[in-house]
């Protein structure tokens, strides 16, 4: 009798993921990709561009006026942020 090491398809790509990108890579995306939740429809609609790049979330916005807003409430985005993932990915949010 042939025996396979069968695993669930979602644990191999969290493997893969952790070997090669590192384990902080899932809670990275989970931030990208919750980012309209957090900042809600508007904004992500006018988001150009998001990546983490050593716990800094650098975000491009298409408005100069939309980017001064987001200033003033950077540390709340980082909280709500941080708090999807349930830890401290990122400490500090770059806005271009």
């Amino acid at each position: 009798m042939v025996y396979y090491d069968v695993q669930p398809l979602g644990d191999l790509i969290k493997a893969f993921y952790a070997r090669h990108k590192g384990p902080e890579y899932m809670d990275e995306l989970k931030i990208i990709q919750s980012w309209p939740k957090v900042v809600g429809p508007f904004i992500a609609k006018h988001t150009i561009d998001l990546s983490i790049r050593k716990k800094i979330l650098f975000a491009r916005v298409d408005s100069d006026s939309l980017r001064n807003e987001l200033s003033y409430s950077k540390s709340l985005l980082l909280k709500n942020l941080n708090e999807v993932v349930g830890k401290e990915v990122i400490s500090e949010i770059v806005l271009n």
